[in-house]
């Protein structure tokens, strides 16, 4: 996958963001972490993987990868804060269960937040795109769910979200 381009369109993405939302310059670190959680834990409610207390099904595969996308962003955007990217690496499904693998996601939020180097950015994404691949997310899906959910967001922003 091409994430230069994604970074590129998350940098412009937040740069808009920014200016619409009068917070050019402002240490928003905090906000978006815990966002990231947020949108992990939306994800992870889609998927249901760990509601073993329940026999409704998961959400459509469509809605879980839009959520999947919205953690994405904000992981994105966090490195680009920091001044990291990533380079394009082969990524193997793991041996951790779906809610395991959720967990170890959280766990690299966590450490990426209290310290945020770059070896812990690429454990936390490295981690992320983990899930997305046990999600059963290929990298096309990924990237094309990128370009469409970015799209909708300057929409919203525009329209005052």
């Amino acid at each position: 996958m091409d994430w230069n381009t994604l970074f590129t369109m998350q940098k412009q993405l937040d740069h808009y963001i920014e200016k619409t939302q009068e917070v050019t310059g402002k240490d928003l670190f905090q906000e978006k972490i815990l966002a990231l959680f947020v949108e992990i834990g939306e994800l992870a409610n889609e998927t249901r993987c760990f509601k073993f207390w329940s026999v409704k099904p998961k959400s459509k595969q469509d809605i879980i990868l839009a959520e999947y996308v919205d953690g994405l962003h904000f992981i994105m955007s966090l490195g680009l804060d920091c001044g990291y990217g990533y380079e394009s690496q082969t990524i193997k499904n793991g041996e951790n269960t779906v809610t395991e693998q959720f967990n170890h996601v959280f766990s690299s939020c966590i450490l990426f937040n209290q310290d945020p180097s770059v070896a812990n950015y690429e454990q936390l994404f490295v981690a992320y795109l983990v899930l997305g691949k046990q999600l059963g997310f290929d990298e096309e899906a990924v990237y094309q769910a990128y370009r469409k959910k970015n799209e909708i967001n300057y929409e919203r922003q525009d329209q005052g979200y």
